[in-house]
């Protein structure tokens, strides 16, 4: 095994997860922050109008990479698994369909995203003044789908073999090319919205090509060769079975989110700026917490692979009990310094004043979201998939869009809109967790 791999099957559980889990968390954070100097850029050099139609469309962003998203996670499972149990054939040949899955479906989403843009908008109901920009950034941004896809299939593929440290070098790299590129076309060359679109862009695609590179140049097991580019159909399946549920339960979290994001849009230009300043809290803390889900994932799969049950477990255990700690820290960081925080996007008290509606309340809900969360990565590193799709699309989705039309409804105030997070979260984690124990009973009794 090559020195910049981690065999997960092996030593301290706590000391490796937190080892495995801090790349993974800068990676994340670094991702975060890139995309927040997109909104500083603008909320600073283009006025609130801007920042606002770039706020508008952080839901529809969000549905589309969290597809992505979802679909890498499948991809990180198996390739874990394979990788664990020493199984060099599946495991290239789920690498090579990998590959073809994710490019072909950055491709579609492309397609779709440009198609849709302004119908998308509209029916989120988006405000007037800031439609016309919205759809501009939104189509120059989801030209970049297909670079996307590629860096989340390495980024599986490297956090599931244990080397989760080169994709934060790519993701460094082209994160500092990306600002370059924002304070150039939006300062100097006053392209506003489109601008940062475009630094956004050209950075994916700089970032999928760094990864693909070390990917083809790789000559361990999981290396990636042209030759072997094909879809094995079982595998395909395997890939398909694991990730599009996950990819889809994205989507419509996403597609209930948008129904909160109607909620925003009902009330004034203001407030709207002031929800997209303060959303930008919420990628921060989620991104950061997701690095233990993708370790849990990872170091649940080898084990499971390697047939060794109390790691599988503690797996899970531990990497809950860090993502819990880390979402309380960063929450109630952000309730004492939101102030700070929302300054970096914009200059107008205002707007602050209404940022702080989100922040105060969202700061305790977050740690909530590491039960429902990381019990999901947990059940889908034993295989199953469809069953958590389900329970949080009653759970987050559901119950969300009826919250919106009623508890909201009534009282049509902004903490009532966003205290549906937690008490969503509260219920999809109850009955994320019953599942997965009966599921962790079933499959732990297959390996005695």
């Amino acid at each position: 095994m090559k020195q910049n791999m981690q065999d997960l099957t092996e030593g301290s559980l706590g000391k490796k997860i937190l080892i495995f889990s801090v790349p993974l968390m800068l990676s994340n954070l670094l991702q975060v922050l890139f995309n927040m100097a997109d909104i500083a850029v603008i909320g600073q050099f283009a006025g609130s109008l801007s920042l606002g139609a770039v706020g508008s469309t952080a839901t529809l962003v969000t549905m589309f990479t969290g597809f992505l998203i979802g679909l890498s996670g499948g991809i990180n499972v198996l390739t874990a698994l394979y990788y664990g149990a020493k199984d060099k054939d599946s495991l290239s040949k789920t690498i090579h369909s990998a590959a073809l899955v994710s490019l072909i479906m950055g491709v579609l989403l492309l397609v779709l995203g440009v198609g849709l843009s302004e119908w998308m908008l509209t029916a989120l109901k988006t405000k007037e003044e800031l439609l016309d920009k919205a759809v501009l950034y939104l189509r120059i941004y989801y030209m970049g789908m297909p670079a996307l896809a590629i860096y989340n299939f390495g980024n599986a593929v490297y956090s599931a073999v244990g080397n989760t440290k080169k994709p934060l070098y790519y993701l460094g790299f082209s994160g500092v090319l990306n600002i370059i590129l924002n304070l150039f076309f939006v300062i100097v060359c006053r392209m506003d919205v489109a601008g940062v679109a475009l630094a956004s862009i050209i950075s994916q695609y700089v970032s999928a090509v760094l990864i693909l590179q070390a990917l083809l140049r790789n000559k361990d097991i999981y290396a990636l060769h042209p030759g072997k580019l094909r879809m094995d159909r079982e595998l395909t399946r395997d890939i398909l079975k694991l990730g599009m549920p996950s990819g889809l339960q994205n989507v419509i979290f996403q597609f209930a989110n948008s129904f909160v994001q109607m909620g925003v849009n009902s009330f004034d230009a203001t407030m709207v700026a002031g929800n997209s300043a303060a959303s930008n809290a919420d990628a921060l803390v989620y991104d950061v917490m997701a690095a233990f889900y993708t370790a849990c994932g990872s170091f649940m799969g080898q084990n499971y692979g390697a047939g060794k049950k109390k790691r599988v477990r503690n797996s899970y255990l531990i990497s809950l009990t860090y993502s819990f700690g880390i979402g309380l820290l960063l929450g109630v960081s952000l309730v004492v310094f939101g102030r700070p925080f929302l300054s970096l996007f914009t200059r107008d008290a205002a707007v602050m004043d209404a940022g702080m509606y989100r922040l105060t309340i969202m700061g305790f809900s977050y740690c909530i979201s590491a039960f429902m969360d990381c019990t999901i990565a947990a059940a889908r590193a034993l295989g199953k998939s469809i069953v958590p799709m389900f329970i949080v699309i009653m759970g987050s989705c559901v119950f969300r869009v009826i919250w919106v039309y009623t508890v909201f409804a009534y009282f049509h105030t902004i903490p009532s809109l966003y205290l549906l997070y937690m008490f969503s979260w509260s219920i999809t984690a109850v009955a994320e967790i019953l599942y997965f124990i009966r599921i962790y009973r079933q499959k732990m009794a297959l390996l005695s």
